[in-house]
Formats: structure tokens, C-alpha cells, sequence
């Protein structure tokens, strides 16, 4: 670890004389970490920590949560001041580089990507290998994961000027690939990406122009698709990014990575949260069976959730809501929205929500996916291709997660250890022979 050492903990086992003393580091924000390497080889034991929840997997630099506090930071900014102040590429530039870029910088650093945005025209045939009904997520995996067989020229991830292009090429051709995937859902024509436009611009272009006629790209709808992408840019060691590192922890190439953090973002406990939403508001139906679905919810024996609200991190109100609630009214008073029973029965669940005495002490306030499914179902964009938006965004982070890791030189091949609950060693019996 980088850090030095500020105490130690004295660990021992019952019952015996063993004892050893483990050292202390302190994170430049969060609780100290105790540093459990030595355990193994001074006790003989392991620690278990199913799911990883007390566990820190790495050192990273990238971004914080306070979960009690409902804090996020990346590289040190506060995310409501970026999802305010900045955008998606300089976002992209921050969470890869460190720091904030000048305007020399992003200038390059937007053309860096705007050169990668098309994709080779023979990935065009791959969609006709997959059905019209095919989930875009499995379209997505399969896609991302085949641009290593096109970019083979830099996929050696000890240079560093191969892992920024194979950066530059993630972040600026998922989009066009997630794209690709909706109008094939749609039976349209693929829309070739605009240099002309910005990364969010660029995207809803792709999505919903079509040949017959021109598309003119709301602004109020662009800067709502790039406060989502920057609300979901990165969100610390989560169940995806650490997949991303797992994977990158083996060696294998940027575009295999980040396809395995698709396909684990693809759950429905955590990519697919919002479309969860959207499913849970449809199955109540109307406002008037909200006080029957939340009795439900309290239910123990009813197996019912409450979809999005809680989370797994945030213990307070999740300040990437905050801003989403914000955007949902910006979006919605610019399409003219105000009679959508679904967005009705939406706010109305979360005004008896955030009142209800049994959700206000268990903690389990609106989070940033029951705002941000409101938004891209009044955007008209369905609820297949919620978890797509999703990669798009979060493809900036596990890239820069990736080339944290990389570039760690403490950095070696992940391996969870277990606790084997099997039959004991036993010999084999011919078939015969068996009672």
C-alpha cells in the first residue's frame, strides 16, 4: 500500500497462544483499514466476507462515498457540483487523468474521442446474427466484447499508449454500439454518429433520428442524457467495477473487460434497477393501490419490494437523487408532460414514501434509479434499453478503474478464498459396489 502504517490491531484466537499484530493504514477520507495480508501465513486462517461488504479489494484514487452522509466524490469533486458545473467529457477527463483538464487540454481530449466514434463497418453484420427480440444487453455483450478481434493492434496493456487509445475507443464507441443495438431492436437503420454534436447530443441523435427526416436534438433533453451519464460515471468498487477488475486482474484485454462489467451491470439489483422501477409502477397500476402495494412492502411474508428506494451503499438520502428529482421536473416540463398516469403514480408513491414513518427510519429514500427511470420513460426510450444508458455511462469508470489497476505495481490476480462446507476427503467406489 502506499500509505504508511498510523497503528496496528492485535489479533488472536481463543484458545491458543497464536497472536499476531496487523498494521493500520488510514485513506485520505473513510474509516482505517485493517491490513489483513499476513493473516494466512502468521495464524493459518482466513477472514469471511460474503460479498465483499467489509472488504477493501484495492487502493484507488478515483472516488469516494460516505454512504452515511450521502456523499460522492469524484477525484475529490463533490458530484452535485459537477453534475451543475461540468459535463460528460470533462467528467470523463477527471475520473482518467486526476484532475480537471485546461480548455487546451479538453479541446484535445474531445477530439481524442470524437475521432473514435464510428465503429468498422463490418461490425454492422454482427447485429443480423442476432434476434429482433434480443435483450440490447446481450447485444452489448456480445458486440463490446468482439471489438478486440478489430483493434488487435492495441491490446498490449503494458503500454500506455495502447491503453489510451483502447480508453478512447471504449468511451466513444459504446454509444454508437448501444445505439446500433436500439434500432435493431426497432427495425430502423443505424444513424452514423455527428463530430458536430456533443457526446450526450451525439448519443440521442443516434438513438431517435431517422433517414426521412431531420432531427433537431433537444438541449433540455441533451443536458438531462448528460447529468444521467455523469451521475453514473463511477460508483467506487461496486458489484460491475469489480468484476471489470477481476477480469483486468488476469490480464485480459480492455474490450473483455469491460464486456464482463456489461454483463454483470446487466442484474436487476444493480444495472437494471431502474427498469425494475418502471416494472414495479406498472404492476400497481393506478394511485389508488399504493396504500395496498406498500402494506405489502412492509410485509415480511409477501416477498414485495419497494424499487428504488435504499441503497446498498447509501445510508441517507442518495445525493445523486437529489439532482435527478431536479432534472425528472426539467425534463418533463419540457416535453409538456402533465398527465402520464405512470409518472403520476410515480411521484405520487414517492410523496407517501418519503412520509411514511415505517421507510423514514429504515432510511429508505428515493434513489438515483427511481428518478432517472422516470426520466428516460417520459424521454420515450423503453425499458430495454435503461440498463444500456447505464453502460454507456459507467464505461468511463471501469476504464479508468481498469488502467488504475494496471498501472498499480502491488496489483496481482484477483483470488477470493472460501470456506469449504463439502463432504470430507472420501474414496472412490466402482458402481458395482455402491449400496
Amino acid at each position: 500500500m502506499t500509505t504508511t502504517p498510523n497503528g496496528s490491531v492485535t489479533f488472536s484466537i481463543d484458545g491458543t497462544n497464536r497472536s499476531t499484530k496487523l498494521p493500520v493504514h488510514k485513506g485520505t477520507l473513510g474509516p482505517d483499514v485493517v491490513d489483513i495480508r499476513k493473516l494466512y501465513a502468521d495464524l493459518g486462517v482466513f477472514t469471511f466476507d460474503p460479498g465483499y461488504g467489509e472488504t477493501a479489494s484495492c487502493e484507488s484514487t478515483i472516488t469516494y462515498i460516505d454512504g452515511d452522509e450521502g456523499v460522492l466524490l469524484y477525484r475529490g469533486y463533490p458530484i452535485e457540483q459537477l453534475a451543475e458545473h461540468s459535463d460528460f467529457i470533462e467528467v470523463c477527463y477527471l475520473l482518467m487523468n486526476g484532475e480537471l483538464p485546461s480548455a487546451a487540454q479538453l479541446k484535445d481530449f474531445k477530439k481524442g474521442v470524437t475521432y473514435h466514434t464510428m465503429v468498422h463497418e463490418q461490425i454492422r453484420r454482427f447485429f443480423d446474427g442476432f434476434r429482433r427480440d434480443a435483450h440490447p444487453m446481450a447485444v452489448m455483450c456480445g458486440v463490446v466484447g468482439a471489438l478486440a478481434a478489430f483493434y488487435h493492434d492495441n491490446l498490449d496493456i503494458n503500454d500506455p499508449e495502447q491503453r489510451r487509445i483502447a480508453a478512447f475507443r471504449l468511451i466513444a464507441k459504446v454509444p454508437t454500439i448501444a445505439a446500433m443495438a436500439y434500432k435493431y431492436s426497432l427495425g430502423q437503420p443505424f444513424v452514423y454518429p455527428r463530430n458536430d454534436l456533443d457526446y450526450a447530443a451525439n448519443f440521442l441523435y443516434m438513438l431517435n433520428a431517422v433517414p426521412a427526416e431531420p432531427y433537431q436534438v433537444s438541449p433540455v433533453l441533451a443536458k438531462a442524457m448528460d447529468r444521467i451519464l455523469v451521475l453514473h460515471a463511477d460508483h467506487e468498487q461496486n458489484a460491475s467495477t469489480s468484476t471489470v477488475r477481476l477480469a483486468g486482474s488476469t490480464g485480459a484485454n480492455p474490450f473483455a473487460c469491460i464486456a464482463a462489467g456489461i454483463a454483470a451491470l446487466w442484474g436487476p439489483a444493480h444495472g437494471g434497477a431502474n427498469e425494475a422501477v418502471l416494472k414495479m409502477l406498472g404492476e400497481i397500476g393506478h394511485a389508488k393501490n399504493i396504500p395496498s402495494f406498500i402494506e405489502k412492502v412492509k410485509d415480511k411474508n409477501s416477498n414485495v419490494k419497494l424499487m428504488g428506494f435504499g441503497h446498498r451503499v447509501y445510508k441517507n438520502f442518495d445525493p445523486r437523487a437529489k439532482i435527478m428529482q431536479k432534472t425528472c421536473h426539467e425534463v418533463l416540463g419540457e416535453l409538456g408532460i402533465t398527465d402520464e398516469p405512470l409518472l403520476d403514480l410515480a411521484m405520487e408513491l414517492e410523496r407517501i414514501a418519503i412520509h411514511d414513518d415505517y421507510f423514514v427510519s429504515r432510511k429508505l429514500y428515493p434513489n438515483v434509479d427511481f428518478y432517472s427511470g422516470i426520466i428516460l420513460k417520459a424521454m420515450g426510450i423503453p425499458t430495454s434499453m435503461f440498463t444500456v444508458i447505464f453502460a454507456v455511462a459507467r464505461t468511463v469508470g471501469w476504464v479508468s478503474q481498469w488502467k488504475e489497476m494496471i498501472e498499480d505495481p502491488s496489483q496481482r490476480i484477483g483470488r477470493p478464498r472460501q470456506i469449504y462446507t463439502g463432504a470430507p476427503r472420501r474414496d472412490y467406489v466402482p458402481a458395482a459396489q455402491r449400496g
